[in-house]
């Protein structure tokens, strides 16, 4: 077993996250086939170690060290199948470049996640957040995961309504650590209407002279907005949206918006979505700095790591923002990173 795991001692993990922050895997193992996943929980197991499974680290927080084994994983490998008239399904490792995948697809002609280009992370990461941007989430496109489960010890092959999609969940997030994703399945057609219906992007695609945008046409413009609008991870490192856009009541959106009637606000099955980038900017948070942690000062949804600060500073920092939203609306902002090797927010008293 040990030729088949190349299992490393004392790897800096500051390259496998995007917020860059320090911390150091007790042992590390760039997971390659997902016919070893087994064998490497076995490897673990029998050393008493818990293990973390690891994508592009693109939605993590690392408060310490991690003293057991990280597995990186980087199965890769895309093709098409079931391709029938307009539509075909595109099947994805779960170690291939999320943004890159978008790009593959488009550029094929097929639609569906082209209002996602430009979000960091790999393919098997995508389904835990149910990753969302521009009116179009992943669960929109999913057929299927491919995923093993630890706590049986069985492969699963999950369909969409069995992945328990929700805003920014899913069932890998709700039991985190539990199932290890491999494989994604999407399924993508060529005549599927564009989703076109925010105004960053109905206004981009205006400016534009020619013809009718296509599905490449949308995810430039995609890039284009959030380039203009969010920092890159690899010059900035940040960990994208820290916090969720909460979903409040009715009554509490009415009580609100009287008090602040320009509150960007977006109606929802079951409440109101509020947009928690303007509650912390109300709060004269945007373009806030620490000694070595802050906030963008484009974008108050992003906090960012200025120079070598630790992942304690950055959820210290997101305690108080928390805290402050709470105070003026009565909202309570929840963050969308997982925490690794540390406690998490505290809780609200």
């Amino acid at each position: 077993m040990k030729d088949r795991l190349p299992v490393q001692e004392q790897v800096d993990l500051q390259a496998f996250n995007s917020l860059h922050v320090a911390a150091t895997a007790r042992y590390f193992l760039e997971l390659r086939e997902s016919e070893l996943i087994e064998d490497a929980l076995s490897w673990a197991r029998e050393r008493n170690l818990d293990t973390l499974f690891l994508g592009g680290g693109s939605n993590l927080v690392f408060a310490g060290d991690f003293p057991g084994l990280v597995v990186h994983m980087a199965i890769r490998g895309r093709h098409w199948e079931q391709i029938e008239g307009d539509a075909a399904t595109l099947v994805l490792g779960a170690g291939e470049n999320w943004h890159e995948a978008v790009l593959y697809a488009t550029r094929s002609g097929y639609r569906g996640i082209e209002n996602l280009a430009l979000i960091p992370g790999t393919a098997g990461a995508a389904p835990v957040q149910n990753i969302g941007a521009y009116g179009v989430e992943l669960c929109d496109t999913l057929v299927s995961v491919t995923a093993f489960d630890r706590e049986s010890g069985q492969w699963l092959c999950l369909s969409r309504d069995q992945c328990g999609f929700g805003y920014r969940d899913s069932l890998f997030k709700r039991n985190a650590g539990r199932y290890v994703i491999t494989e994604i399945r999407l399924r993508l057609s060529r005549r599927k209407p564009l989703q076109l219906g925010y105004r960053d992007l109905e206004e981009y695609l205006a400016s534009l002279p020619g013809r009718d945008p296509d599905a490449l046409m949308v995810a430039e413009a995609v890039m284009a907005i959030r380039r203009r609008k969010l920092p890159d991870p690899q010059q900035i490192p940040n960990a994208g949206s820290f916090f969720k856009n909460p979903v409040i009541s009715d009554a509490d959106y009415e009580q609100l918006k009287e008090r602040h009637p320009d509150m960007p606000a977006y109606p929802q099955p079951h409440g109101v979505k509020v947009a928690a980038a303007w509650l912390i900017d109300q709060c004269g948070w945007k373009g806030h700095r620490d000694q070595r942690v802050g906030v963008h000062n484009r974008q108050a949804l992003v906090l960012i790591n200025h120079a070598g600060g630790s992942g304690r500073e950055i959820l210290e920092l997101a305690a108080r923002i928390r805290e402050s939203v709470r105070k003026r609306f009565g909202v309570i902002l929840e963050m969308e990173p997982g925490v690794v090797g540390g406690a998490g927010l505290p809780p609200i008293a």
